[in-house]
């Protein structure tokens, strides 16, 4: 079972407490941008095998949404952060480098 802490108010919550969002720091396109930038912003998403940065709501809790890196194949987390951080901190990606050395760095 994937367990995360919010952020916000510190609990260690399980995922049935939990709401998914997606993919975590997705660019947006504003006014005036092309069809196929709107069209890749709604519907491109990875899917990697690996480190994974993602949305999450605390929907039995808190109620607020935060960020989390954790590996899709064996579930570790390596951390949760506020929503509206830009890019993975870097002590979140420093413990990421320390378990996957190869790790590119993307988001």
């Amino acid at each position: 079972m994937l367990i995360l802490q919010c952020p916000y108010c510190g609990i260690q919550c399980d995922e049935t407490e939990l709401a998914p969002g997606g993919q975590a720091h997705l660019k947006r396109h504003g006014p005036g941008s092309s069809d196929e930038d709107f069209e890749a912003y709604l519907f491109d998403r990875d899917n990697p095998m690996g480190v994974h940065f993602e949305r999450w709501r605390h929907a039995n809790g808190c109620g607020k949404w935060f960020l989390a890196a954790r590996c899709t194949t064996t579930l570790e987390v390596f951390g949760t952060y506020s929503a509206q951080t830009t890019e993975p901190p870097a002590e979140i990606a420093d413990r990421i480098r320390a378990r996957r050395p190869n790790w590119e760095g993307r988001t």
